[in-house]
């Protein structure tokens, strides 16, 4: 399976010159991501009726930018992400408050900052930075410190303060894949499922509480997710209108730049969101799988890459990014069926977005990075080991 590199351990000291470092990237994964994307462009030319403006380009533009950067952060030695973690952590919460406080609105929502050369969504940037900051915390934890309710209160308090400003701007969408890339870390770390239930618990129990906070907007998506028909041209218009795509595209779909619903703008959000209803009408469900197919591969190597690294850290890190790029292909696709409600979350490598898609080439970066130094050993304060 991991042909992207040769398998071969570090040299005496932990170090690898920057041309094998280069060489041990898992080429084939990247060359997964570039074809997927690739539908993605393909797909924003088709939403702009055969442009490249507005979409198409400047996605191309973003690629090949955060392509660069996977590959710069890939070679960087894992043990300086785990030196910096929460110096990471800290700067995304920092973003954070500056949306709170000059963020702009846009769609409804407050959930950006301008940075003078481009829009910069801070909620996107702190996935990456909460399972860093996460992966470092219980690398250092023995088992017994685990499996102690006192030592969960940092790591639980490292999630619910972003989670808390995030829903604030407010989005849905991005605190459910915090709070669910961090349970999957926090079980992978050991913690009792027990626990797990008494939060799940609280949670449920909180909903009343939660349901006054809620937006009219979002009280509407809830309401009219089981029966869209009883508002038809205002909280259900989206997902009705995202059904009649997906059926309309059948087996083959009507092929390429050829989806009515799309092309004559019935279909909401169709560059962002609901993306994946566009293609499966122009492709139909051939299409649907054969992307489908393409995520199953990367996340059966970024899982696979988790594993084989020799250290708790590198498992970890590894795990939390494969698990947030798993959470958006199915809080998105699940979304546009109309199998949970609407609650804006693009799909990845094919939406059009800059900041998520700068961020999730960051993320991958990282597992690359845990591929490159898979066998090097972090001690629990982060020093080398020699193996």
């Amino acid at each position: 399976m991991f042909r992207g590199g040769r398998e071969s351990s570090f040299s005496r000291g932990g170090e690898y010159s920057l041309g094998r470092k280069l060489w041990q990237i898992h080429w084939l994964f990247v060359l997964l991501v570039c074809v997927t994307a690739s539908i993605g462009i393909a797909m924003l030319y088709s939403a702009a009726n055969g442009n490249f403006d507005p979409w198409a380009s400047r996605q191309t533009i973003r690629l090949g930018i955060g392509l660069l950067v996977m590959v710069v952060v890939a070679v960087i030695d894992i043990r300086l992400w785990f030196k910096y973690a929460y110096v990471f952590y800290f700067f995304g919460l920092a973003l954070l408050a500056a949306v709170e406080i000059s963020g702009f609105i846009g769609m409804g929502a407050q959930r950006w900052i301008n940075i003078g050369f481009a829009n910069v969504q801070p909620s996107e940037v702190m996935k990456i930075a909460l399972v860093l900051s996460l992966a470092r915390y219980f690398h250092g934890r023995t088992v017994e410190e685990v499996v102690n309710p006192f030592y969960l209160v940092p790591p639980l308090a490292m999630v619910f303060v972003p989670v808390a400003m995030v829903l604030r701007q407010p989005d849905l969408g991005t605190a459910l894949i915090l709070v669910m890339a961090s349970g999957a870390i926090f079980f992978l770390s050991g913690v009792r499922l027990w626990k797990f239930a008494v939060v799940i618990v609280g949670g449920l129990a909180a909903i009343p509480v939660a349901w006054q906070f809620l937006f009219d907007y979002q009280k509407k998506r809830v309401l009219f997710f089981l029966n869209p028909e009883n508002d038809p041209l205002g909280a259900g218009y989206h997902i009705i209108q995202s059904k009649i795509a997906l059926g309309s595209g059948g087996l083959f779909g009507k092929g390429f730049l050829q989806g009515t619903q799309a092309h004559l703008n019935f279909l909401p959000e169709k560059q962002t969101d609901f993306i994946f209803t566009m293609l499966a009408e122009e492709f139909g469900l051939v299409g649907g799988l054969v992307l489908i197919g393409l995520y199953l591969l990367l996340l059966i190597y970024g899982y696979a890459i988790a594993l084989r690294s020799r250290s708790q850290f590198g498992r970890l890190l590894g795990m939390g990014i494969t698990t947030i790029f798993f959470l958006y292909i199915f809080i998105n696709i699940a979304m546009v069926m109309g199998l949970i409600p609407v609650v804006g979350a693009p799909l990845p490598l094919i939406s059009y977005g800059g900041t998520a898609m700068v961020t999730l080439l960051f993320g991958f970066g990282l597992l690359m990075g845990v591929y490159v130094h898979r066998d090097v050993t972090i001690g629990r304060r982060g020093g080398g080991e020699e193996m």
